[in-house]
């Protein structure tokens, strides 16, 4: 079964004294990356859909530090890993999976 792309967004909100827990998945091609710094100090990163948007900055918006670095070192070794299992499935796939179309027919 093939589903349409979609995001999902999912809030817990337990007791108080109890933290929230947010969850949004992305399944869809319609994800936008964006890595940008703001003010020539502070790197961000963004994932955004038409329904959701999720971002990554420095450790309470200040200049980065040791901790900010290892993040962005697990982010960025988490992408290689996803990209070569992306590549790795996709030449695994018969040719007739691997259409771009979206639509139901």
């Amino acid at each position: 079964m093939r589903l349409e792309p979609y995001t999902y967004v999912t809030l817990s909100m337990p007791r108080a004294d109890q933290r929230s827990h947010l969850t949004v998945s992305f399944h869809t091609d319609e994800v936008h990356v964006l890595a940008r710094v703001i003010d020539e100090r502070r790197p961000y990163l963004a994932f955004s859909t038409p329904e959701a948007n999720f971002s990554v900055s420095t450790t309470g918006g200040g200049p980065v530090t040791d901790a900010d670095l290892a993040l962005a070192q697990d982010i960025f070794n988490a992408a290689a890993r996803y990209l070569a299992d992306c590549e790795r499935l996709y030449t695994e796939q018969p040719a007739t999976g691997k259409s771009t179309d979206q639509t139901a027919a």
